[in-house]
């Protein structure tokens, strides 16, 4: 998905590529594009895009995903926004697509993201997953939006929720949070009342039932996994750094 991420940002200034050891052709891609390419070992999504921040010559940052676009409406839009900023970061609105199928509804629905953003005033938040943009400063809105592919189809969902649970299940468990029958059930089954009936995600028909489906399990897995690590070793896990990784990749 690297190439169309890579054509939408042909309008900034600079484009900097961090890549953790990419093993198919994501490098060769890239070059497409940027001669500024670069590699750095995955820690988090968090970590990454701080090591990233500095590497870039200008002093305002455009953080995008491999599975995201800026559209031409959002592109010129930074534009002239960048002309005379207001603000020191900007939340940009998130459209996201399940399938090739824009979600309007459930927890996918209103979506807005803290993505650019001056580089002295911004940092990531240095967890495994989710990570957002803490900003020393007053953001303001952009109009526009961007687009998320997040998942194509079920097999890639099935891919991604492995690193996004156990990520997500490695946070807790260093906060100190513990996991029984209870909270596995509990959180999968209100994660879908959420998504489906709060949120309205029945609106969205068929792939608004799978979506919130899909929020159940990463609740239960994540919380199953969480009991995993609690129940290591005696009750006393050590979870080694290095095996800790949410692979990137």
């Amino acid at each position: 998905m690297i190439a169309g991420c890579l054509e939408s940002v042909k309008f900034a200034d600079e484009i900097v590529v961090v890549d953790s050891f990419s093993t198919d052709r994501t490098l060769e891609i890239a070059r497409r594009y940027t001669d500024r390419v670069l590699q750095h070992k995955f820690w988090s999504h968090g970590a990454q895009n701080n090591w990233a921040i500095p590497q870039a010559k200008h002093d305002w940052i455009l953080v995008v995903d491999a599975d995201e676009r800026v559209t031409p409406g959002l592109a010129e839009e930074i534009k002239t926004v960048l002309r005379d900023p207001k603000f020191d970061g900007y939340w940009l609105w998130r459209r996201n697509f399940f399938g090739g199928r824009e979600i309007r509804h459930g927890m996918w629905g209103k979506d807005c993201v803290l993505r650019l953003f001056r580089r002295s005033t911004g940092r990531y938040q240095e967890k495994r997953v989710h990570s957002q943009v803490e900003l020393d400063g007053e953001a303001g809105q952009c109009r526009e939006t961007l687009t998320h592919h997040s998942y194509r189809s079920l097999d890639d969902y099935l891919r991604k929720i492995h690193r996004f649970s156990q990520g997500g299940a490695l946070s807790m468990y260093e906060r100190g949070r513990r996991s029984g029958i209870w909270h596995m059930a509990f959180h999968s089954l209100g994660r879908f009342l959420k998504s489906y009936v709060l949120k309205r995600g029945f609106l969205d028909g068929t792939e608004g039932f799978i979506i919130a489906f899909m929020e159940a399990d990463h609740a239960f897995l994540k919380y199953a996994k969480l009991w995993e690590l609690q129940n290591r070793n005696g009750g006393n896990p050590s979870p080694d750094p290095e095996t800790a990784v949410v692979n990137n990749k």
